[in-house]
This record gives structure tokens, C-alpha cells and sequence, in this order.
């Protein structure tokens, strides 16, 4: 099938659209021959955006406040009569923080975006989707299956849209609506950058994060949103999984222990021939 109309004539909505990987995914589906609506709560870029693509649409939308989120979905179908898929990519990743540096009020603001926000839209969303046997695709991280240090909040909020994930597969199932995750690792985006520039050394940052991948590169946004494609129009068998889109950077043994870490070797000494 050409990759025109790979998901010809389907509507979709990409969550937290309006650059990086949200970008990315919404570029995929339109070069698919989808329909898509952009939401994002940064309006400038999002509308921005929306005169680069086009076919494009874009609504502003604040996926922590449910009023937003209903005008996004009635928005869609009032233009579009149906809805086929949402991707649930609207999130944030902090500064790193050790655990005592972070709020009970900053999680909960994590929390109501990257997590409870992914519920609001996919709720409110169902009831068209299981008209179509549409799909939903969630945003997840790597982090939330391996860990990441200074980032406790985050891990577990994304830990948590991978385990929502496999649950609401479950339950969509009977409606033949089918539900699944990508878990990015290491794809460059602004935020990506952002990040960066904030460490003490951002350019030995970026190139730590190069080789933390056996294919010694970051992903793309534009990597991401095949994998998207791919889940929606063609992985017609496949819900509840966790979709890795990561270059390998869970695989093989690696240096763990941060500098100043009591290390241990007495075990590696005895076995190992070489010590003695």
C-alpha cells in the first residue's frame, strides 16, 4: 500500500502536537492521507504548525482541563463525522531532581498532564472510537520500565500510562477498539535540547545520550511517528503492547554505579583468574 493512503480517509487526534514528537506523528498521519487534528495549549506554535502541514487542523486544548478536552472531541466529529484514532503523546519531562528537591505539588501537576490527562482525552474519546473499532496509541517512555535517575515523578508517571495501557486493552477489547503504547528512549526534540542546556555541560549531555544507544544515535520524531503508523493502520493484531522505539538502549550490561558509589569487587576478585 503506498504510504499515501496507508490510513486514507481515518481522522486522528495528536495530543500535545504542536512540536517534537507530537510534530512528528501528526506529519506521519498526514502523509498517510489521514485527517488530523493538532491539539496543543501552545497556540502560537500550534497554529504555526497548522500553516506548515497542510490538511492540518489545529484546536487548542489543555489536556488537564476536561472542559478543553470536550470541545476538542466535539470540534472533531462536528467537522469530521467520525474519529479513528487518538494519540495520547501530551507530556513534560522536569529538570532532574533528586527525590527531596521535588513537591507533592509539582507531582500532582505531572501527574494530571502526562497521566490523568491521557485518561480524560482516551474517556471522553471512547464513545466514538468504538463506533469506528478505532484504536488509541499512548505515549509512554523507556523510563518507565528501566528507571531513570533524578527523574522519580516522571518514571512513575509514565510507568503508570504503560500499565493504564494494557488495562483499558483489556476492557476495549470487547468493542474491538484496540489500545497500545510506544515507549520512546533518546529522540532529539526542543525538549530534548531544553534539557540539555541546563546541565553544566550540555554538549558532553547530548553526547552521553548519543551513546546510549548500540546504533550510536538518537531517534527521530519522525521515527516515532512510523511507529504510530504502524500501530494504527497495520498492527491489526497487536493491543496492549509496549511498542520499544529506543535504538536498543535497554540492551547489554553497561556502568550503573554513579560516581562516589561504594563498589564492591570481592566477589568479581575471587572468581575471576585474572586478579590473581
Amino acid at each position: 500500500m503506498a504510504a499515501g493512503t496507508r490510513y486514507a480517509g481515518k481522522v486522528v487526534i495528536v495530543t500535545g502536537g504542536g512540536r517534537g514528537i507530537g510534530a512528528g506523528i501528526a506529519r506521519a498521519f498526514l502523509d498517510s492521507g489521514a485527517q488530523v487534528v493538532i491539539c496543543d495549549k501552545d497556540v502560537s506554535g500550534g497554529q504555526a504548525l497548522e500553516q506548515q502541514l497542510p490538511g492540518a487542523v489545529f484546536i487548542p486544548c489543555d489536556v488537564t482541563q476536561e472542559e478543553d478536552v470536550k470541545t476538542l472531541i466535539s470540534e472533531t466529529i462536528l467537522r469530521f463525522g467520525h474519529l479513528d484514532c487518538v494519540v495520547n503523546n501530551a507530556g513534560y519531562h522536569p529538570p532532574p531532581q533528586w527525590l527531596e528537591e521535588t513537591s507533592a505539588q509539582g507531582f500532582r501537576q505531572l501527574l494530571e498532564l502526562n497521566l490523568l490527562g491521557t485518561y480524560t482525552v482516551t474517556k471522553l474519546a471512547l464513545p466514538h472510537l468504538r463506533k469506528t473499532q478505532g484504536n488509541v496509541i499512548n505515549i509512554s517512555s523507556l523510563v518507565g520500565a528501566i528507571g531513570q535517575s533524578q527523574a522519580v515523578p516522571y518514571v512513575a508517571t509514565k510507568g503508570a500510562v504503560t500499565a493504564m495501557t494494557k488495562a483499558l486493552a483489556l476492557d476495549e477489547s470487547q468493542y474491538g477498539v484496540r489500545v497500545n503504547c510506544i515507549s520512546p528512549g533518546n529522540i532529539w526534540t526542543p525538549l530534548w535540547e531544553q534539557l540539555a542546556a541546563l546541565t553544566p555541560d550540555p554538549r558532553a549531555t547530548i553526547q552521553e545520550g548519543t551513546l546510549a544507544q548500540p546504533l550510536g544515535r538518537m531517534g527521530q520524531p519522525a521515527e516515532v511517528g512510523a511507529a504510530a503508523l504502524f500501530l494504527a493502520s497495520e498492527a491489526s493484531f497487536c493491543t496492549g503492547i509496549e511498542l520499544l522505539v529506543t535504538g536498543g538502549a535497554e540492551l547489554g550490561y553497561g556502568c550503573k554505579a554513579a560516581p562516589g558509589t561504594p563498589v564492591d569487587l570481592s566477589l568479581a576478585l575471587l572468581d575471576c583468574p585474572h586478579f590473581h
